[in-house]
């Protein structure tokens, strides 16, 4: 049974390897090892996937080594830490994360894209990217090239923001506040929220940062609304299949690892993970999370993506232009700019 899984481990693990000590040599760390692991297993996917040696390994390390990724990523968060960001962050999150997914799925209707792909776009673009894609994607069953165009997708907006936002912010003379609060709420993935705060300053930076990890903790609604509509559609397809539908239930569908996520969120809150260990298991998480990614990577075919086309793509870049205007617009309203 080991024997089964152990190469596609190796290899997972090897990516993360090979794609961390890639983002080291990026200027500013904008680009993540996780978008390097899914490119170099994109890469690597020709090479091995007429060979069932690493199959088991890869699925095993993209589905279960993800979870316990995303657990673990709760000791970087505490409860105490909404409260620490204030009114404002929460009110203007609740506008860009209402602009991500409503724009998101009626654009997603516009272009007659996959409910599933356009969903993750949205999620990767209103919560926190990669992370938020990869928490969501095994509640609806998504398909790795899904993931993969999805976090591709928010990632090429990261790029141009982390050098756009800097000279946007200086060029309106935005307070550090007012900075780190658009950054943190606007910016996707969380490299490049640190990033794009502290090309502007010190204490821009560490505000982005607070506000971002807050904006993480929304993963939890989103995990279960995705999970919810995903059985709905699934009961609805059965039925009109003449198939006896069932009702719901919560209890199969509800994503359990999101329980031990919210539990080290609460252990970390209450002080039973120190910091020191926090930062410990953090570096675990984030690992993991790269694996996954390269797991991911190593599971999906460039041409398969391909498929998807053009239109995904514009669906990404005008969801998270929108998510721009609309958290820059609710500060101006508020008179934060």
């Amino acid at each position: 049974m080991i024997k089964k899984y152990t190469p596609g481990i190796i290899l997972s693990i090897l990516v993360a390897i090979i794609s961390a000590k890639f983002s080291k040599f990026i200027p500013g760390g904008f680009i993540s090892p996780g978008v390097f692991a899914l490119l170099f297993g994109m890469m690597i996917n020709p090479l091995i996937q007429e060979h069932e040696l690493y199959g088991h390994g890869v699925k095993f390390v993209s589905k279960r080594i993800l979870k316990l990724g995303i657990i673990l990523m709760g000791a970087t968060l505490s409860f105490g830490q909404v409260l620490e960001v204030g009114k404002y962050s929460l009110f203007v999150m609740s506008f860009t994360l209402l602009a991500a997914f409503g724009g998101g799925y009626y654009l997603g209707k516009l272009f007659g894209m996959n409910w599933k792909l356009s969903g993750l776009i949205s999620a990767g673009t209103g919560i926190c990217g990669a992370s938020a894609i990869a928490a969501i994607a095994p509640t609806i069953q998504a398909e790795d090239r899904d993931i993969a165009y999805s976090i591709s997708a928010t990632f090429i907006f990261d790029i141009v923001m982390v050098i756009l936002f800097p000279i946007a912010g200086r060029y309106f003379g935005m307070s550090d506040l007012g900075f780190g609060l658009w950054a943190g709420t606007a910016v996707n993935d969380t490299s490049s929220v640190v990033a794009t705060g502290y090309a502007f300053s010190d204490i821009a930076g560490s505000f982005a940062i607070i506000v971002k990890l807050t904006r993480t903790l929304s993963i939890v609604p989103a995990v279960l609304i995705f999970s919810y509509i995903n059985e709905r559609l699934n009961t609805k397809h059965s039925s009109m299949n003449g198939e006896n539908r069932e009702k719901v239930n919560i209890k199969n569908i509800f994503p359990w690892f999101i329980l031990m996520f919210l539990a080290v969120v609460g252990m970390k809150s209450i002080g039973v993970i120190s910091q020191t260990l926090g930062e410990d298991i953090s570096s675990i998480s984030k690992f993991f999370m790269v694996m996954s990614l390269g797991a991911i990577g190593l599971n999906t075919n460039f041409k398969e993506v391909s498929k998807s086309g053009f239109l995904p793509m514009v669906h990404g870049f005008l969801i998270s232009a929108l998510v721009v205007v609309v958290s820059f617009g609710v500060q101006v309203l508020m008179g934060q700019i």
